[in-house]
């Protein structure tokens, strides 16, 4: 009997409620982990003592093998909230761990997190901050985790910096900011951001990826000058877009995912070019230069591509952020055969019907991919059974079962990424689809 034939029939209707192994954290969790992107935020969570502990093995290490940064991990603020905080409250406890944390750890802003335990008992985290104005920049996300995800995480950081830390300031032309990509969740986040900041610098767009920069809290503030917002994502960071359109009158330009290859990086190139009134032919020159570099390169790999395993067929298991922009590259430059995208990020209704026409109007073969939305890592294997596919891009949720049970060759491209380390390596932009295939074609091509 196989491990199918034992499986309850009925399981989805016996146990609705659970979910195994989803791949994102709840929403405090993404407001932490976004937060430790910047460099010279001190976060202070407001939370149970494991809340904190629980994204350094759950979510850091996961991406890629990370650590947490100077301000994260073990070295966060917590008021580590227990039982008689439960009856007596704990606003006293956070005001002296803000004060406390004031004075020991320097830092550019300071962001308290709070989590289910406060917004159950009904501390008043805001009027706690509030006494501190003028002794140090604090700012309060709200983020009890039963109330979204990692990237509903995102969007609240985000939110809490655009309605209490930022002042108008005037634009300046042909800068723009960088939203939808989310730290950490988004394994090559690091690679990627800077990728696409020195892809625009050459077309003489100044971008403000907001991570990763030395001086972030500076970045933070620098926000409101963008001319444009531009958002890497079909639903990630637009509704930190809608906010700063609203309170600055800034427009932005989407696209569904970072750009990976040429055909993807001079598109969007060529988009935010048009949106900038930057001239043509300055954009065509860098277009030509990068496509004339890239395809000389991928020369070099043809042989791997045509005989050592030409047009398999694929399986793509992701967050939509990572697998639309790799599955269209594989698809409409290499040749690959998507056979079926299962989407792991539950985007909102609204944009799943983006997101398909992506994996299909947008997907250059006469083979179009199943495309599946689900969250439960036993479905998502269920889902992959039946199939043809040789080759799978995946996290390493799926490496196992690759290797065991499908007998395929297998890469982790997304979170959770436990089997590879992941610091600068990126897969955006003209030369990401290079990196891309290096690591892909080693899992098949050896000594003959």
């Amino acid at each position: 009997m196989t491990e199918a034939e034992t499986v309850p029939q009925d399981i989805d209707t016996r146990y609705p409620e659970v979910v195994e192994a989803p791949r994102w954290t709840c929403s405090l969790g993404g407001a932490y982990i976004t937060s430790t992107g910047v460099y010279g935020v001190v976060p202070i969570l407001h939370a149970g003592a494991g809340c904190g502990i629980a994204q350094l093995l759950g979510v850091y290490y996961a991406a890629g093998e990370n650590a947490a940064g100077g301000q994260g991990g073990t070295s966060t603020p917590c008021s580590c909230l227990i039982e008689k905080h439960v009856i007596f409250g704990g606003e006293d406890k956070l005001r002296k761990l803000i004060d406390s944390t004031i004075q020991l750890m320097e830092g550019d802003l300071y962001v308290v997190i709070s989590g289910c335990v406060p917004a159950l008992i009904g501390d008043d985290v805001d009027s706690v901050v509030r006494e501190f104005k003028g002794k140090a920049d604090v700012i309060f996300v709200n983020t009890a985790g039963f109330k979204g995800n990692t990237f509903d995480g995102y969007e609240e950081f985000l939110g809490a910096v655009i309605d209490q830390f930022l002042e108008p300031r005037k634009k300046k032309k042909k800068v723009v900011n960088i939203l939808g990509v989310v730290p950490f969740q988004h394994v090559f986040w690091k690679g990627d951001l800077n990728v696409v900041k020195n892809l625009l610098a050459k077309i003489g767009v100044e971008a403000n990826i907001l991570f990763t920069q030395f001086d972030g809290v500076k970045k933070l503030k620098e926000i409101p000058e963008a001319e444009l917002n531009i958002v890497l994502s079909t639903w990630n960071g637009h509704k930190a877009a809608g906010k700063l359109k609203e309170r600055f009158g800034q427009e932005y330009l989407t696209f569904p995912s970072p750009p990976i290859g040429p055909k993807q990086t001079s598109e969007f190139l060529r988009s935010v070019a048009k949106k900038l009134r930057i001239p043509k032919k300055d954009v065509e020159r860098v277009i030509a230069e990068e496509e004339r570099h890239v395809y000389r390169f991928t020369e070099y790999l043809t042989d791997a591509i045509i005989i050592g395993l030409p047009h398999p067929y694929a399986a793509f298991v992701g967050d939509s952020n990572t697998v639309i922009g790799i599955a269209k590259y594989l698809a409409n430059e290499v040749g690959y055969l998507p056979e079926v995208v299962q989407i792991t990020d539950e985007p909102p209704e609204e944009a799943r019907e983006w997101i398909r026409r992506e994996l299909t109007e947008n997907i250059e073969s006469t083979i179009k991919p199943d495309i599946l939305f689900e969250k439960d890592t036993f479905r998502i294997r269920e889902n992959l059974r039946d199939r043809s596919f040789q080759v799978m891009l995946a996290t390493s949720l799926e490496k196992w079962p690759a290797a065991k049970e499908f007998g395929v060759a297998h890469l982790s491209v997304g979170f959770p990424m436990y089997d590879r380390v992941i610091v600068d390596r990126n897969y955006a932009g003209y030369r990401g689809g290079l990196a891309l295939l290096e690591d892909l074609i080693a899992k098949y091509v050896g000594p003959l």
